[in-house]
């Protein structure tokens, strides 16, 4: 069992389970009853997306120190109580059940979902 990390609309993998998109927003045009069979995602769980204003950091990000200034402030926000108990609670079942969680970014080292990766691996979750 693990948990994948992945970049939102693009093909499925064989066994990654319940797809869950870390954004802030649902993809453009595209109706909500077809999130899933376009592999966007089953589940919609924005809590785990930086909020707008650091979203807007790591979007404008052009230098390491500006990435670095980024990754500390969404790093602050995922160890709020509420945050850092759904972490806990996803790298428990990373050793339970197959999932993934992505954005649509599609670089992931210029993306949060890098950040989140570290995050779960940091507290023990089971990532392919």
């Amino acid at each position: 069992m693990t948990v994948r990390i992945v970049r939102l609309g693009t093909a499925r993998t064989e066994g990654e389970g319940t797809r869950i998109g870390t954004v802030r927003r649902p993809p453009r045009g595209v109706p909500k009853s077809e999130f899933a069979s376009q592999n966007w995602y089953d589940v919609w769980f924005p809590n785990l997306a930086p909020s707008p204003e650091i979203m807007k950091l790591g979007q404008e990000a052009s230098t390491p120190a500006q990435w670095a200034a980024f990754v500390k402030k969404y790093r602050a926000e995922m160890a709020t109580p509420d945050i850092s108990r759904t972490l806990d609670l996803l790298a428990v079942l990373s050793h339970q059940n197959n999932f993934s969680v992505g954005c649509y970014c599609e670089n992931e080292a210029h993306c949060h979902r890098s950040v989140l990766r570290a995050i779960l691996a940091e507290r023990g979750a089971k990532i392919e």
